[in-house]
């Protein structure tokens, strides 16, 4: 694939902001099914990246940091798997296999760059102390300039590299590991999305859960309504969070007459 200077002043812009959002804005626009069709409509191929993204978005769905510890780096991990699906024509899942390795430069990245900025903690207590609310301002702008530079330096080098590097690399793979990496790729989105489970799903909604799964079977065997099941499930999915929340609501304010002696207007 030829890429030109504009694709890559693009591609470094938009993981540049992708970086700042994981982090600062909080908009979900990092999310690798945001990402995917974005960096595709770059490199001039939208169905491909929002079909990578959302493989990507499956398989990273229940990564989340806890304390210290960061996950492999949705940002770079689902631009890159976009990047290697468009440029190399792999297949998504190949793709999205192949993207692992620069996930987890993405996480050392993130983790270099909060041990490195650690002793600015220090520097913003001290401008707190000196009512100085300008320096704060310039550290966080300073650390979100310095995240959004190292991911999108990183996602730049190997885009620029990956139409002869890259391709070298991976015509060097043997078919074998190559239908290996399809099988992981295809199976890590069932893998983050049981890891999402294990921290969401408690004993009160398993009944919910097996609910859905049956429905979603129903559906797909129905050819009239196959094409549209998940939004109709998403649909049934709400209406049934929608009836929690005012049941729940309601008992919240409901006043409490244990302590009143009851109500006698039934004349019970």
């Amino acid at each position: 694939m030829d890429i030109n200077v504009i694709q890559v002043i693009l591609v470094f812009l938009v993981t540049f902001v992708a970086a700042i959002d994981q982090f600062s804005f909080l908009e979900s626009l990092y999310q690798p099914i945001v990402m995917g069709p974005v960096v595709g409509a770059v490199l001039g191929d939208v169905q491909t990246g929002l079909i990578v993204g959302g493989t990507y978005q499956l398989m990273t769905i229940g990564n989340m940091p806890v304390g210290g510890a960061q996950p492999p780096n949705a940002v770079i991990g689902g631009i890159m798997a976009t990047v290697l699906a468009i440029s190399l024509k792999l297949e998504p899942t190949v793709a999205v296999a192949t993207a692992v390795p620069f996930s987890l430069l993405g996480q050392y990245a993130v983790t270099l760059l909060f041990t490195l900025a650690s002793p600015l903690m220090t520097v913003a207590d001290k401008a707190a102390h000196e009512a100085n609310p300008k320096k704060i301002v310039w550290i966080n702008f300073g650390a979100m300039a310095a995240i959004g530079a190292i991911f999108g330096i990183i996602v730049t080098l190997f885009f620029v590299g990956g139409a002869t590097f890259g391709e070298t690399v991976v015509n060097a793979i043997p078919e074998w590991l190559m239908a290996g990496l399809s099988a992981a790729g295809g199976m890590m989105r069932y893998v983050g999305f049981a890891i999402l489970l294990k921290v969401m799903v408690s004993r009160e909604l398993w009944g919910f859960y097996f609910m859905g799964f049956a429905l979603a079977n129903v559906m797909a065997g129905i050819p009239s309504i196959s094409g549209s099941a998940l939004l109709l499930l998403a649909f049934i999915g709400f209406a049934f969070a929608y009836w929690d929340f005012q049941l729940q609501s309601k008992f919240k304010l409901a006043p409490n007459d244990n302590m009143s002696g009851g109500d006698y207007e039934d004349g019970i």
